[in-house]
């Protein structure tokens, strides 16, 4: 009995030292607070083409109990995605694409969708900038197209099927993955 729990005491310095590494190695907020969580590029398949379409990155205030797609969706915080357009994209085709998510991933609040498809008014230019931020006091998803318009939604379960887009249901699954590569 002393011999084991010599031995277990002997590995007390290896564990302080996996748990130090480990901390050295979790994700720290940025100055504002902000927890990147990773970058990605939305591709759309065509034929045997790849068209990169935006590039995308996403960040959170709070980190999810787990590093999952699933609890990135279910995450209640203030997150946001940031894209900038890499291609010209006309404005039925972005709308009708976020119409085809939503319904991808089960959300069929037409009311809700059709406000947040609202915002975009123009077609998409190269270099043009999309934010898409949840506010976790107000319950509120809210989009800002730059140089076009604006709208914000009311309700966490809108927040929960946008952050679907990303993280559920889509045809290009390692997007998600890379939007949390860095938790």
């Amino acid at each position: 009995m002393e011999s084991i729990r010599h031995f277990l005491l002997s590995l007390l310095p290896l564990v302080a030292i996996v748990i130090a590494v480990s901390n050295a190695w979790a994700l720290e907020p940025n100055k504002d607070g902000w927890y990147h969580t990773g970058d990605g590029v939305r591709v759309k398949k065509i034929a045997f083409v790849n068209i990169k379409v935006y590039a995308i990155g996403h960040e959170t205030k709070k980190l999810p109990d787990a590093k999952s797609k699933q609890a990135m969706i279910d995450l209640d915080a203030d997150k946001r995605f940031n894209w900038r357009m890499l291609r010209d994209v006309d404005v039925e085709k972005i709308q009708n694409a976020l119409k085809e998510a939503y319904s991808l991933n089960g959300y069929s609040d037409g009311g809700k969708i059709g406000q947040f498809v609202g915002a975009f008014t123009h077609d998409l230019k190269e270099g043009a900038t999309v934010s898409i931020a949840y506010d976790s006091n107000a319950k509120s998803t809210t989009i800002h197209v730059a140089g076009d318009g604006s709208a914000t939604v009311a309700g966490a379960d809108f927040m929960k099927a946008t952050w679907a887009i990303w993280f559920g249901k889509i045809d290009q699954p390692d997007l998600g993955d890379a939007l949390i590569s860095k938790i």
